[in-house]
């Protein structure tokens, strides 16, 4: 990944300053750390059906598809208003500095977009040949679409089938889609793929549903973004909705009172975190997480994978539903 973005931004240098800087936002945003969790999907995905998969191919596709996660990273940060990344400024954050609010906002969608074209170009170079590269392609551009679809969902109809949205917005490229990929460049059938998305989708969801409980509890080192910064932005994740349709009196108040409020005290937001324990919200959404985990594991057992890739999946779902906080 790094030598082959700073071979785009050798590229992007010569266009000119600002379209070098703007996609260096992005750049250092892939380049910053993350789990890679969905490069090493791929190489699981792979992995139910060779032994010994290509290993060079897949380390390519992995980092594309960790391009592409840095596309939609850049959109979703805008899109919330979080200005915190893994530890650092978010793209549009270092890009107002530069530039203004307004021209930092425009360069940092277009900074995205970039990457996205940047990510399908990988995938188009990719040494596979006729309708194997056809397929990759083409389930490489269904994460996007769905993830898409999803984003949609979330900043348009929040609190409607949130699980619905989850499909769509994190399981379709966070686990469903990487495994896809892997498991088509060891040549997987149709019907082995199915059985990788039934296993994928209660998975991809409990991996949101445990990223919410850490938005909304985890410390701020586990997180990468300020303490309560899901709060202040108004986001409907399962765990606010279950409050709210669970709170009555003065708790009901306080958290209408801080939920989207960006001016939100620390000792308010740390109140609301309290109530929505005590609320249950927080055991609610465990409970639920431990319900798709055995729904995934129950596909596991008779999903037509081999052995060592049954192992791999059953150990990445604890991995990606159960991680700590």
């Amino acid at each position: 990944m790094r030598r082959r973005l700073t071979r785009e931004m050798h590229r992007m240098k010569v266009i000119g300053p600002e379209a070098a800087s703007a996609c260096a936002a992005l750049s250092d945003i892939c380049m910053r750390g993350g789990k890679r969790l969905r490069a090493a999907l791929v190489c699981v995905g792979a992995r139910c059906f060779r032994q010994r998969p290509n290993l060079e191919l897949l380390i390519r596709i992995g980092a594309a598809v960790e391009l592409l996660h840095a596309y939609f990273l850049v959109h979703d940060d805008w899109i919330d208003s979080d200005n915190m990344r893994r530890g650092g400024p978010s793209a549009h954050a270092t890009l107002r500095a530069l530039y203004g609010k307004s021209a930092g906002d425009a360069a940092a969608i277009l900074a995205g977009d970039w990457g996205a074209a940047v990510a399908n170009d990988w995938m188009a170079q990719l040494p596979v040949k006729g309708a194997a590269l056809t397929r990759l392609l083409s389930a490489f551009s269904e994460m996007q679409r769905a993830a898409i679809c999803g984003q949609l969902r979330d900043t348009l109809a929040q609190g409607t089938d949130i699980e619905r949205t989850y499909e769509l917005k994190t399981a379709s490229y966070t686990v469903q889609g990487p495994l896809a990929l892997g498991a088509i460049a060891s040549g997987a059938n149709a019907k082995q793929l199915d059985a990788l998305r039934l296993y994928s989708i209660p998975v991809g969801i409990a991996f949101q549903l445990r990223d919410d409980l850490i938005g909304l509890f985890g410390a701020e080192k586990v997180t990468g973004k300020p303490f309560g910064s899901d709060l202040r932005a108004g986001k409907r994740t399962a765990a606010a909705i279950y409050a709210f349709n669970t709170a009555r009196g003065s708790d009901r108040r306080l958290l209408a009172s801080v939920f989207g409020n960006p001016r939100a005290s620390q000792k308010q937001l740390l109140e609301v975190v309290q109530v929505m324990e005590y609320l249950g919200a927080r055991s609610e959404v465990e409970r639920r997480i431990a319900t798709l985990l055995a729904k995934a594991n129950r596909g596991l057992r008779i999903a037509p994978v081999n052995d060592a890739g049954r192992k791999l999946l059953a150990s990445a779902a604890n991995a990606l539903a159960l991680r700590s906080m």
